[in-house]
């Protein structure tokens, strides 16, 4: 997987114009493409095509102020037209082209990221492994912009909207793992942007057999396995650091990889207040190529 991570670094850094061909990249290294964007996104921090994007207006910035013609500048680094390209580098460096050739700046550089494997793991993963048919989750979805730290307050409305005696119902009709009322994230861009649209469903898991209620929405669970993750702690910052550990440190050290599929909170006990909250996450996984 770093061998992986770093040949994306590469071909990023060997035609900023040209778009990388992702998926054989990962068939080469005996991944897949779902997997890896998903490992890029939450090692570096940004998603590939952001880290594409910056890396391109970085190396564009010289081009600009070195005085050469913004027309050809803008074909070179990928983009049709300078109003194109004039967008692209306000939108990493907050300032026009020519801002840039008439002050020399300010500019914000990307630097080449370089992956290395570092050992830790001080700190054991609760973790445990289940395989289970297809099923499904039903309840109330929204779509909403994916937001990785602190509360999602798009989330927070929309939960708040379904009537109190609607969440009795719903564990009612629940009947099959996880149990209880669940978080469900599904449809999410490939690279995990932050501010990207989702489906969020707050709804429980039923089997494949049970018929959906004409007013309720449901997102499929194909058969596999699933990697369950337990936290507890203060919420939601415990569960958001142990979702980004399992790319830090779960998957780089064993051999599974993410498979398409929705992600599923459970709470399985919590404050009063839900300052603090005991909860598991559940994440689609398959056996990674050896």
């Amino acid at each position: 997987m770093i061998a992986a991570l770093n040949r994306l670094v590469e071909l990023v850094e060997q035609d900023h114009a040209e778009e990388i061909d992702v998926h054989r990249l990962a068939s080469e290294h005996g991944t897949t493409e779902y997997h890896l964007r998903r490992m890029f996104s939450s090692l570096a921090g940004m998603p590939l095509s952001e880290y594409h994007r910056r890396r391109r207006m970085t190396v564009a910035a010289a081009d600009v102020i070195a005085g050469h013609d913004l027309l050809d500048v803008a074909v070179r680094h990928g983009y049709g037209s300078t109003e194109a390209f004039g967008r692209a580098f306000r939108a990493v460096h907050g300032v026009s082209p020519g801002d840039v050739r008439r002050d020399g700046g300010p500019l914000r550089s990307q630097p080449q990221l370089k992956f290395h494997l570092t050992v830790e793991g001080s700190t054991p993963m609760d973790t445990r492994i289940v395989d289970r048919p297809a099923f499904k989750f039903v309840g109330h979805a929204a779509r909403v912009p994916l937001i990785y730290e602190g509360e999602n307050p798009h989330i927070k409305s929309h939960v708040e909207s379904i009537p109190a005696d609607e969440h009795l119902r719903l564990k009612e009709l629940g009947n099959t793992e996880p149990a209880g009322i669940l978080a469900v994230s599904d449809d999410l861009d490939a690279d995990r942007a932050e501010g990207s649209m989702l489906t969020y469903l707050h709804g429980v898991a039923v089997t494949a057999e049970t018929p959906t209620p004409d007013d309720l929405d449901a997102v499929d669970a194909p058969a596999g396995s699933w990697a369950v993750f337990c936290s507890s702690g203060p919420y939601p910052s415990t569960l958001q650091t142990m979702w980004a550990a399992t790319a830090t440190e779960w998957f780089p050290s064993n051999p599974w990889r993410l498979r398409p599929g929705p992600s599923v909170v459970a709470v399985l006990d919590r404050a009063e207040d839900f300052s603090t909250a005991t909860c598991e996450l559940w994440l689609p996984i398959e056996r990674a190529e050896s």
